[in-house]
Formats: structure tokens, C-alpha cells, sequence
């Protein structure tokens, strides 16, 4: 048998201090998720996150955490920092020394290993979920001795994976007994109610805030959002070289044929106007966008997904 991670008898310890009245996580975005969307979720319930990257500077990433721990102080519910591990992100240590100094209570961690934030994290009493998307990557991840994993499946917004939550949560629990969260595809509260229903605890929501009024997107990416339906989605490695899903609207817009994209070969972006930006003006959504018909405040998009979780609990 293999080793077992993780504590199945503190699973709901570890969740209950995220104090979230709804089982769910609105995803970190880049460019899209910011204090204003964060303090809303919490304010209405759930747990919000955001990319410490947001943030233009370690020095505002200090303001805004402060300004967040104010809210999680009168008992909200928690929030969490997004931190790139990988070595290529220059502000990590800096970071990372900011979410201790605000005592952050979910650091979750992304494209590296997240051995680098554990101690200093668990060590003030915050908890380190790792993002994932194999097996293989949630295993290692596991035996650094993280709280929880996120496993992005098929179907997320931006960067995604490829398997189905149906094998990726089985395969996960055969050696993990933390808390286990499901991203791919999830925009309403009835998937919420499925993502437990997999033997999950949280399900990991993006694309269904993107529109939201307390979103950083600018207006035009809103609108984008609203229009678009599933056919509008296109998974391609073609921009960033990892496989991740993009608004075509948003690729034809910026002069990209995405019909003319080829796997494994990076499309040479030199080819548009010098103001275009991939990581900025590609956009990205997940195989939920659908469900996202109108801008809305996030109050009223946690409210909405509360009632649909209980019809679909009810049912």
C-alpha cells in the first residue's frame, strides 16, 4: 500500500478555520482579482483569492493585506494569497515575508513546489494548499507535507489540466486524506454540490467572478465574458507554451486566427501590434463561462450559488 498523507481527522479542523458558509474557493485570477473582489466574497461568506502578483509592489501587497485582515478580524470568512514558487518570480521571498507579517490564513501556491512557503506558513498557524493538475504533481506536493491540494482538472479558466475530477479526485484520495479542492469547469452551485458529491471538500470557482463588479477586468473583458458561451473557449499551448484556456474573441480581436494555432508550437507573437501584451490582452475563461449572463456584484453571485447549492443538497 502506498504511504497516506494528509489527516483525515483534522480535515474539518483544517476547514473550519477558513470559516466558509459555502464549500467553495473563488479562484485567484491574474489581472482580475483584487482587494475590492476579495473583501466581497469574504464579506459575503466565502473564501476569495488573489495572485500576491496583483499587487504592483511588495509595498502594496502589504496595504491590501492589511486592509483584508481588518475584515477577516471581524470574523468573515478567511482569504487567501496566491504565490508563484517557481524561481523565476523575483518577489517570492518578499512576498512571502508580507503574508507572515499579516498572518494570511491560506497561502496557496503554484507553479513550483510549494516546500519553499511550508514552514514559514504553518509556522504562524496559516495553511499551504498546493495547486496541481496530475497525480504525480499532487503526490509530490503531498510528501512536502502541504495542508491541502488543488487539483485542476480539465475545464479550468487560464492554465488547466487535463484529467477528469471523476479519476483525479480517486486517484488523489488513494493517498491523500487532507483537504482536497476541484477546479475545471465549475460555475454554479449545483457542480459545487457534484465537487462534493467526488468525495471533495471545496470546490475552486473563477470564471463565474470574472464579470463581477468588484472584478480588476477591464470593461471590455467583462462584456466579452457575458457574450461568450462554451464554443467560444479554446484550449491551445500555442500562446504560453502550457495548455490553457483562452476567449477566442479575445485572440481574433488581437489579430490571432485560432483556427491557424498549432499544438507544441508557440504562435510568434512579434506577428501583432507592438501594444499587445499576452499576458494582458489574451484572455482567458473557463468551460463554465456560460453560466456568467450579466455583471453582477459578488454578493449576489455567492447568493445565487448558496440557493443553487441547497436546491441541488435538497434534491
Amino acid at each position: 500500500m502506498a504511504d497516506r498523507f494528509g489527516s483525515a481527522a483534522l480535515r474539518d479542523t483544517l476547514l473550519e478555520r477558513l470559516n466558509t458558509a459555502l464549500p467553495a474557493v473563488v479562484a485567484p485570477m491574474f489581472l482580475v482579482s483584487g482587494p475590492d473582489l476579495v473583501a466581497a466574497a469574504s464579506a459575503s461568506g466565502t473564501v476569495a483569492a488573489f495572485p500576491s502578483l496583483n499587487a504592483r509592489s511588495t509595498e502594496e501587497l502589504d496595504a491590501w493585506l492589511t486592509r483584508l485582515s481588518a475584515g477577516h478580524a471581524a470574523n468573515r470568512a478567511g482569504f487567501a494569497v496566491n504565490l508563484v514558487t517557481h524561481r523565476s518570480n523575483p518577489r517570492f521571498a518578499a512576498d512571502l515575508a508580507a503574508c507572515a507579517r499579516a498572518r494570511v490564513p491560506l497561502i496557496i501556491t503554484a507553479l513550483g513546489s510549494p516546500a519553499p512557503a511550508i514552514a514559514t506558513v504553518q509556522g504562524y498557524g496559516g495553511l499551504v494548499f498546493a495547486d496541481v493538475n496530475t497525480p504525480a504533481l499532487a503526490l509530490k506536493a503531498a510528501r512536502t507535507g502541504v495542508d491541502g491540494l488543488i487539483l485542476v482538472c480539465c475545464g479550468a479558466g487560464g492554465h488547466t489540466g487535463t484529467l477528469s475530477p471523476f479519476a483525479f479526485v480517486d486517484e488523489v484520495r488513494r493517498f491523500f486524506d487532507g483537504p482536497v479542492v476541484v477546479a475545471g469547469g465549475i460555475s454554479t452551485g449545483g457542480a459545487i454540490r457534484a465537487v462534493r458529491n467526488l468525495g471533495a471538500d471545496l470546490a475552486y470557482l473563477g470564471t463565474r467572478f470574472l464579470a463581477a463588479d468588484e472584478s480588476l477586468a477591464v470593461a471590455d473583458f467583462k462584456d466579452m465574458v457575458v457574450a461568450s458561451d462554451f464554443s467560444d473557449i479554446l484550449a491551445t499551448d500555442a500562446i504560453t507554451g502550457a495548455l490553457a484556456n483562452k476567449l477566442r474573441p479575445s485572440l481574433i480581436r488581437a489579430g490571432v486566427d485560432p483556427d491557424s494555432l498549432v499544438s507544441g508550437r508557440k504562435f510568434d507573437l512579434s506577428k501583432l501590434d507592438q501594444d499587445t501584451k499576452k499576458w494582458r490582452d489574451l484572455w482567458s475563461a473557463g468551460h463554465g463561462v456560460g453560466a456568467v449572463t450579466a455583471r453582477e456584484p459578488v454578493a449576489g453571485i455567492v447568493a445565487g450559488l448558496r440557493a443553487q447549492y441547497q436546491a441541488a443538497s435538497d434534491r
